[in-house]
């Protein structure tokens, strides 16, 4: 499982509306089904499936891979990094300890 987490000053209702403009163009780009259940945004498509919860002040992706794409883990890890720090803004590391956690 690939799992980060980050702060953003967007307030629920900003952030929730860029959750749901990168899952249509993800959406678009790979296929795949993407449902809200109330501040989560569940998305599913042949190999990997997860979420993103959408708080006032902060955002969780949860990305379960499939036996076929745990090799790109690192690149995947890489592209979500890049997409959350050209939405959000780098994160001070000093501040909160890590920028985003991954297991």
């Amino acid at each position: 499982m690939i799992l980060f987490r980050r702060r953003h000053d967007l307030g629920l209702a900003k952030a929730k509306r860029l959750a749901q403009t990168l899952a249509r163009r993800l959406q678009n780009e790979f296929g795949g089904s993407c449902t809200w259940e109330d501040d989560t945004l569940h998305f599913q498509r042949t190999g990997v499936s997860g979420s993103a919860t959408v708080t006032k002040d902060s955002i969780q992706i949860r990305v379960e891979l499939g036996l076929l794409l745990r090799p790109l883990r690192a690149r995947i890890e890489r592209e979500i990094r890049a997409g959350l720090e050209a939405h959000l803004g780098h994160e001070d590391v000093r501040s909160t300890g890590r920028a985003a956690e991954s297991t």
